[in-house]
């Protein structure tokens, strides 16, 4: 079977996802086809050679709604004849494609992919799709009954089971933003941000991190879901999750180039990492954002290397209780857990997060000079993606 690798990453910096955010102005198709733009650029490939490109996308409506990775390529000046194809699981629909890029090299099926991921969040609300329709229907309701809840209630069901404490999510929150701030000032985002021209002019570094967060400053935020209509169901939970400690609404795109490793060497390209293996599963949908727990057990047996051989691991930061309920489960220290920081500093642009952490995982092996890397996302309806990734140019 061929062998599928990763020829290179790149991301679109992150903006704020509201009216005014640093890429607000910019229609999410031309969002993605300044990314694939980039791609192609870097490594001079002819794009008319690539198989098809794989966008994930969670909210497919209004600007997002025509196939938008078809629309990118056309937008970017790419040939006609390249295909796309929308893949929606939500939060780890970017890591689903990938995933689906890996599989289509082996298969035989594409020599050239990209994987890739969208999400105007500023321009097409979450949920905006779903209006005021229930998405769940009454055998679901009455399975799960008194019925499902959202994503902020079962971020704090979480929290609840895990013990884990209105300042132990500001403190990693707080984390998370120091972090990102200080990769950014040392310039280890510089590799993987691609510019991205707007209205208002070029953005070339992510708007969403705030240095200077503190749990002190996090401390004053009120929590978000205690008046929620379904609130009422938990009498005795102590809220605790905040905009502060959940991850941004976000602006952003990300791509990466696949492609065999026999074309690669015909190129002259130089591969940086393949995916060693790959898991996805799905876990309570009441506490949904569990999944990457079940994922990683299943990912670790299927790969057969164990957690002391990953030197980062990436747990998409939903909300702060999801990677810290993670941790608990494997014991992996805090220097190991998102080191350049998540979602929360650098935000969660739906789609393109997968590909987005893929990304800076790469970039963190290679400028540590590290071998294997793991990421998980969570995902609505209780899901889970998880994948492990090997640095090629690693020395130990």
């Amino acid at each position: 079977m061929p062998a599928a690798v990763i020829v290179d990453a790149v991301r679109s910096p992150m903006g704020r996802g509201k009216p005014g955010g640093a890429l607000s102005g910019v229609h999410p198709v031309d969002l993605l086809a300044q990314v694939l733009q980039a791609l192609a650029a870097r490594n001079d490939l002819d794009p008319a050679t690539v198989d098809d490109v794989l966008v994930g996308c969670v909210g497919q409506n209004g600007e997002q709604s025509a196939t938008p990775g078809r629309q990118a390529v056309l937008a970017a000046g790419w040939p006609d004849s390249v295909p796309s194809v929308t893949i929606e699981r939500k939060c780890g629909s970017g890591q689903q494609a990938l995933d689906f890029a890996v599989q289509g090299v082996v298969a035989g099926a594409y020599d050239i992919v990209v994987a890739a991921g969208v999400e105007s969040m500023s321009r097409v609300p979450m949920g905006s799709a779903r209006g005021d329709a229930d998405p769940h229907g009454p055998r679901v309701t009455e399975r799960y009954s008194p019925g499902l809840v959202p994503q902020g209630i079962s971020a704090e069901l979480v929290a609840d089971k895990w013990g884990l404490t209105r300042e132990q999510l500001d403190a990693y929150a707080a984390r998370s933003h120091a972090r990102a701030a200080e990769a950014a000032a040392s310039g280890v985002f510089d590799r993987e941000i691609v510019p991205v021209t707007t209205p208002d002019g070029v953005v070339s570094a992510d708007e969403t991190i705030r240095p200077g967060t503190t749990p002190e400053r996090l401390a004053g935020l009120k929590v978000a879901f205690a008046g929620h209509p379904l609130a009422a169901r938990y009498p005795s939970l102590g809220w605790r999750i905040t905009a502060g400690n959940s991850s941004q609404l976000t602006d952003g795109a990300a791509a990466l180039l696949v492609m065999s490793e026999e074309r690669a060497a015909a190129l002259g390209l130089t591969p940086r990492a393949r995916v060693v293996a790959s898991a996805v599963t799905g876990d309570d949908p009441l506490l949904m954002l569990t999944g990457p727990i079940p994922a990683t057990h299943k990912l670790l047996a299927r790969s057969g290397l164990s957690i002391e051989d990953m030197a980062a691991v990436e747990v998409n930061e939903a909300f702060a209780s999801v990677p810290l309920a993670w941790q608990a489960e494997f014991g992996v220290d805090d220097a190991r857990l998102n080191p350049r920081g998540g979602a929360i500093a650098l935000g969660h642009p739906l789609g393109a997060s997968g590909v987005r952490l893929a990304t800076t995982l790469l970039g963190f092996l290679e400028d540590t000079g590290q071998r294997y890397g793991l990421q998980t996302m969570c995902e609505a309806g209780g899901m889970a993606n998880a994948m492990v990734i090997e640095n090629l140019s690693a020395e130990n």
